[in-house]
C-alpha cells in the first residue's frame, strides 16, 4: 500500500530521550532543581520567583499565583523548545534549561523600535583579556558581522576609539551591567539592543572554553547570534535559526543564517541589493516543516515505541500514544562527534548499542557515550570495497541479524557472530513491491516501512 509521508507526518510525539537508557521518571528532580528552574523562568520567561513577588506585594496586588505564573511559563519555555508543553519540571526539561545559551529573554518582542538609525554600524574589540590572537579575534568576529550585511543593507567598520556603535568585551562574573556571568555553561554571552551607551554592546564570558572549531564553544557561531541582537533581532523559536537561543556543538557544520534570520533581519534593514542580483546563487535554507507534502528522510529508525526521522541538522519522533510531534536538533540528544545528514540508523536493543552510518564511516553508542575506536570504516562490517555507503539498516530483533540496503542489493548481516552472510541479493527479489535504490527503514506497529522521496511502503510480513 502506499501512502503520502503527509500523512504519517501529521501525528506526532514527545521529545525523545536516549534510546538505550530507561525513560526518567519526572519525579525525583532536588530542591536545587527547583530553585534553578524557578531563577531559569525568572530571568528569561519574566516568572517572578515568591521572594520577588514579595517584594512588589505592596507595589501591586495583581500578581499570578505562584504556582499559575511558574506553571504557565514553564508551558511557554517547553513550547519554545520543542518539549511536551506539560508545565511540569521534568528531568528533560531541566537538561534543556541547563544548556548552554544567550542571557537575553525569549519572550521578549522588540519590533523595528530597536534598530539603528544608520546603515553603517561601527565596532569595536578590545586588546585585553582576548581569548586568542587579536589577528584570530578579528577574523571570527569580521566574519560573524559579514553574515548580516551579506543579506540586509548593512555595513559594517571598525574603530579604534570606545565610542563605537557594537562594543565587544570579554569579561567574568558581576561585570557591572547587571547581567552576571555564571563561570563555565550557562550563559556564554549576552548582548544589548541597538540604543545610546551600553546599547548594541556584545559581552563575552570570559571564563569560558572558547574555540574555532568544533571543539569546545565556537566563538564564531555565539558571535554570529549575539551581533544579531546588537542589531535589534530577538530569539527565535526555529530551531535551525543562528538566532536560537540554546547553543548547541554540531561537527562539521557550517553556521549560516536561516530563511527566518534572513527575513528578520532585512524587516529591520532593508535588503543588500547582490542578495537579490542573479549573480546570486545562494538562499538561506528553511528548517524543515513536518506538513511540507515534499519532505523526505535522510534516515528512520524504530527507537523503543516511537519512530525517529533524520533530516540534515534535524530530528522528530513519531510516539504510537501521542499526538504531538517535536524537533530536535540532532545534536542536542547525541552531541559530537555523531555528525548530521545521516544515511542510516539502528538500535541493537539485546546487545545494547546504536549504530550511526554516514558515507564510509559508522560509530557505535552505548549509553549515551561513542564507544572508542569509532568512527570505523563500514568495510570492517564485511562489505567489499565498491560499497561507499548504506542508504538504510533494517534490524530483526528476534532473529538477530540486520538487512544493510545499498543501491538495489540488499545484505544480510549476523549480529552475534559479527560477519556478513552470504552474498548480497537484489531488493527487489525480496520485496517486489518496494522501488529501489530506497532512502530508510524501519520497523513501526508491526510493519516495515520503506521511505523514498515523499512517500512510503507499509509492508506486512504476517501476510
Amino acid at each position: 500500500m502506499l501512502w503520502m509521508l503527509l500523512t504519517l507526518m501529521s501525528v506526532g510525539a514527545l521529545p525523545l530521550r536516549p534510546p538505550d537508557l530507561p525513560p526518567q521518571p519526572p519525579t525525583g528532580l532536588s530542591e536545587a532543581d527547583q530553585k534553578f528552574a524557578e531563577e531559569y523562568l525568572q530571568h528569561f520567561y519574566s516568572y517572578q520567583s515568591e521572594s520577588n513577588r514579595q517584594k512588589r506585594a505592596a507595589e501591586s496586588d495583581k500578581d499570578l499565583d505562584q504556582k499559575t505564573g511558574l506553571k504557565e511559563n514553564m508551558k511557554k519555555m517547553q513550547h519554545f523548545f520543542g518539549l511536551l508543553p506539560s508545565g511540569e519540571l521534568d528531568a528533560e526539561t531541566l537538561a534543556v534549561m541547563k544548556k548552554p545559551r544567550c542571557g537575553l529573554s525569549d519572550v521578549e518582542k522588540f519590533g523595528d523600535k530597536f534598530r539603528w538609525k544608520s546603515s553603517t554600524v561601527s565596532y569595536r574589540i578590545p586588546d585585553e583579556h582576548l581569548p586568542f590572537p587579536a589577528p584570530q579575534i578579528n577574523r571570527v568576529f569580521r566574519a560573524a558581522l559579514k553574515l548580516w550585511s551579506n543579506v540586509a543593507l548593512l555595513k559594517f567598520h571598525r574603530r579604534k576609539c570606545k565610542n563605537a556603535d557594537i562594543n565587544v568585551a570579554f569579561v567574568s562574573g558581576d561585570h557591572g551591567d547587571g547581567a552576571v556571568f555564571d563561570q563555565r555553561g550557562g550563559v556564554l554571552a549576552h548582548a544589548f539592543l541597538p540604543s545610546a551607551d551600553i546599547g548594541g554592546d556584545v559581552h563575552f564570558d570570559a571564563d569560558e572554553e572558547w574555540s574555532l572549531n568544533s571543539t569546545g564553544t565556537n566563538l564564531f557561531v555565539v558571535a554570529a547570534h549575539e551581533f544579531g541582537h546588537a542589531l535589534g533581532l530577538p530569539h527565535s523559536a526555529d530551531i535551525g535559526a543562528i538566532m536560537f537561543p540554546a547553543y548547541y556543538s554540531e561537527p562539521n557544520y557550517t553556521p549560516q543564517l536561516s530563511f527566518s534570520d534572513v527575513r528578520d533581519i532585512q524587516q529591520l534593514y532593508g535588503t543588500n541589493p547582490r542578495f537579490n542580483s542573479r549573480l546570486s546563487k545562494w538562499s538561506p535554507p528553511r528548517t524543515p516543516e513536518k506538513c511540507d507534502p515534499d519532505l523526505s528522510f535522510d534516515a528512520v529508525t524504530g527507537l523503543q515505541q516511537e519512530l525517529v526521522f533524520f533530516k540534515d541538522r534535524f530530528m522528530w519522533r513519531k510516539h504510537e500514544h501521542f499526538i504531538e510531534t517535536r524537533m530536535s536538533l540532532i545534536s542536542s540528544l547525541w552531541p559530537h562527534p555523531i555528525p548530521s545528514s545521516l544515511d542510516a540508523v539502528y538500535e541493537n536493543v539485546e546487545m545494547n548499542f546504536l549504530l550511526f552510518f554516514k558515507g564510509s564511516q559508522y560509530w557505535k553508542m552505548r549509553q549515551s557515550i561513542v564507544q572508542e575506536g569509532f568512527p570505523r570504516n563500514i568495510s570492517d562490517l564485511g562489505f567489499p570495497s565498491r560499497v561507499l555507503s548504506v542508504d538504510a539498516a533494517l534490524h530483526f530483533r528476534e532473529e538477530q541479524y540486520t538487512v544493510f540496503f545499498t543501491g538495489y542489493e540488499c545484505w544480510r548481516y549476523n549480529e552475534k557472530q559479527s560477519v556478513m552472510e552470504g552474498s548480497p541479493t537484489l531488493i527487489q527479489e525480496q520485496w517486489p513491491e518496494i522501488p529501489a535504490p530506497i532512502d530508510a527503514a524501519a520497523f513501526y506497529q508491526g510493519f516495515v516501512k520503506f521511505f523514498k522521496g515523499n512517500k512510503f511502503y507499509n509492508y506486512n510480513f504476517s501476510q
